[in-house]
């Protein structure tokens, strides 16, 4: 029982269930905003039932994202004590910013908004939900900021074994840490705009509250075709950060094993099993086309394996499937949300049609997930990049059975609170806009 891989565990766990509800906080906190702004330009009392209803769901969502949030800053100093000394001064700073600052703001006005309803103007109202929405960006640019110095350290200098903050301008205009940022932002937008258009096709499908959905629905359909084509360019620029400066992770999600010019991007692509080298497969090229997608240039140099040394490398299988296999997802949302733009006046008569959107609900989550799988095993073996290994970075007074038994104890907690918090929120979503009040009462 490795502490160290079982640490890795548990700290996997806790991000991947915590990561379930912030994307919907962020996506989900500016639709609001945005209804409840026109609810305050028009005085249209559908807008402020919009803000009530789908404000219900953010709320639970909002409260399960902070108690699976907590374990993750306990974590640091319990299992990965090494790693906590050495980028303290750099790590520590971001998240305290992050605490002090983004999260005391969200919290407070979120209770503002969530209680303030008829207790205080309108307009004041407004507000408070906008710097809601406000400070959940900026928090999560506080966190991505932190992640971006483990993906590429920057702004720092070496003293006593230790990294100590050299420039902090350097930490916050990491361009690692930005391109992260952009392309995450925009995902939280796809999965709200999904989620909502989901609920809205339940609706329809059991002609409940059609009018209230419809618009909805059609205010989703454009945060999602906005959203997806910008992700898709997010995306692109985040891989070419990528290529720039972790060649290794960049080689593991196109499984390059050589370095070449005018590389061609393959449709049908298979890595060989068992820690070999090479593709097994190798089919459909499209020449220069990887290459244009690491640098710009159909001739540009891409690195592969035979660069890296093999125990500086990711492993390969893992990273790229889960790169395939969120871009296929990506795209096929980006279709789908061009297709509902296009019928989105007449989506409440899709019939059968409807539980195409009611199943596709789950996906951008699975996406997400699959994101933060390619940004962090794609990094090994470092956990900080090219500084410091994730096998030197833990608690060494701390056995494996202690990991082991509070990995387990973790896995039943989160699972009660996600199955929890789920039901509620799907309770909340099928109950419809009947009976608000009394959750703002």
């Amino acid at each position: 029982m490795d502490p160290v891989i079982l640490s890795r565990l548990q700290f996997a766990l806790a991000t991947a269930v915590h990561f379930f509800f912030v994307p919907l906080t962020i996506g989900l906190s500016f639709y609001i905003a945005w209804v409840e702004t026109k609810y305050v330009r028009t005085g249209d009392e559908q807008y402020k039932l919009q803000a009530k209803f789908w404000g219900r769901i953010f709320l639970i969502n909002f409260v399960l994202g902070v108690v699976t949030g907590i374990a993750l800053e306990f974590q640091f100093g319990a299992n990965w004590a090494k790693y906590s000394k050495y980028v303290g001064d750099i790590f520590g700073s971001l998240l305290a910013i992050e605490a002090t600052v983004s999260f005391f703001l969200e919290s407070t006005f979120i209770a503002v908004w969530a209680f303030g309803w008829e207790r205080i103007p309108k307009k004041l109202h407004c507000v408070a939900i906008w710097l809601v929405a406000g400070a959940s960006t900026i928090s999560a640019l506080w966190i991505l900021l932190a992640n971006g110095f483990m993906q590429h350290p920057v702004g720092y200098v070496e003293r006593g074994g230790v990294a100590q903050l050299d420039s902090f301008v350097a930490v916050l205009t990491n361009t690692y840490g930005w391109h992260m940022y952009f392309h995450t932002v925009l995902g939280a937008f796809i999965l709200a705009s999904f989620l909502i258009m989901g609920v809205c096709a339940w609706h329809f499908f059991w002609n409940k509250h059609v009018d209230f959905f419809h618009t909805a629905f059609k205010t989703a359909a454009w945060f999602a075709l906005v959203s997806t084509t910008l992700s898709i360019v997010a995306g692109h620029f985040l891989g070419q950060v990528t290529a720039e400066h972790q060649k290794s992770k960049f080689a593991a999600m196109e499984s390059v094993w050589t370095t070449q010019t005018n590389a061609p991007s393959y449709l049908l692509q298979i890595p060989k099993f068992n820690g070999e080298e090479g593709n097994l497969v190798e089919a459909l090229p499209i020449p220069g086309m990887l290459s244009f997608l690491a640098t710009n240039t159909l001739d540009g140099e891409v690195t592969g394996f035979d660069r890296i040394p093999p125990q500086d490398r990711p492993p390969v299988w893992p990273v790229f499937i889960s790169f395939r296999l969120m871009v296929g997802i990506g795209f096929l949302l980006f279709a789908v949300a061009v297709l509902t733009f296009v019928i989105k006046g007449f989506a409440p008569s899709l019939g059968w049609g409807l539980w195409v959107y009611i199943l596709l609900i789950p996906l951008p989550y699975v996406a997400a997930q699959l994101g933060w799988l390619v940004t962090e095993l794609g990094r090994q073996p470092w956990v900080v990049f090219g500084v410091l290994r994730t096998a030197d970075a833990g608690s060494p007074p701390v056995e494996g059975y202690q990991v082991l038994f509070t990995l387990a104890a973790m896995a039943g907690i989160y699972a009660l609170i996600s199955l929890a918090g789920f039901v509620l929120m799907i309770r909340a979503a099928v109950q419809g806009p009947g009976k608000l009040e009394q959750h703002y009462a």
